[in-house]
């Protein structure tokens, strides 16, 4: 029987990088091609080569943990979840002089006051922790507006402009009502971002 591998040419688990075509099965009296390979150790370097009905029954009955004690399986399970890397809480040892949360905070600010996370203590919002879009940008320079921007100073802002180019005060002039359009259509925009 040829085992079969994934599209992506790694082999499945169990199965040998290329399968030995000649080579017996390790079980006592089969004369299958022993293509599977089983772990004869925790240490996973040495193989036993089995068929498939042999390498089911092996994986069946065999058990990584014999031998262990609860404290070793538990410490196995900590260094797998960690793929066998140290790890240690950032605030502690080494890493806290290589993580300094004040450092980056500053740094953040070189793309908004509101990355550095001081933006909402003084009012301000950077639409909701995310990233301004395009849409939005233009609807800030519409109003001349920049952040931190909080809700009030949105609407005193869009109160201003409404006054300012509203038809009744400029007898009715196209050029001033397009501005209003633009002013309301960036209100719109600005507010259902900053709206709780």
């Amino acid at each position: 029987m040829k085992p079969e591998a994934r599209q992506s040419g790694r082999p499945l688990a169990g199965m040998a990088e290329t399968p030995p075509r000649d080579r017996p099965c390790d079980s006592p009296g089969c004369r299958h091609v022993g293509a599977y390979r089983a772990p004869r150790s925790r240490a996973l370097t040495d193989y036993y080569w089995f068929c498939l009905e042999h390498v089911r029954d092996y994986n069946r009955a065999w058990n990584y943990c014999e031998g262990m004690s609860e404290e070793d399986i538990e410490e196995r399970i900590r260094l797998d979840t960690v793929w066998e890397r140290p790890t240690w809480r950032p605030d502690t040892g080494s890493v806290s002089r290589i993580f300094d949360a004040e450092r980056l905070r500053e740094n953040l600010e070189a793309f908004g006051r509101d990355w550095g996370g001081r933006g909402r203590e003084e009012g301000g919002t950077a639409f909701r922790g995310r990233r301004t879009e395009a849409r939005e940008e233009d609807a800030l320079r519409t109003l001349g507006l920049s952040f931190p921007l909080t809700l009030g100073g949105l609407k005193a802002r869009y109160k201003e402009l409404v006054k300012r180019f509203h038809p009744d005060t400029h007898g009715g002039d196209k050029a001033t009502e397009e501005k209003l359009k633009a002013v309301i259509e960036a209100y719109k925009i600005l507010v259902s971002g900053l709206a709780p």
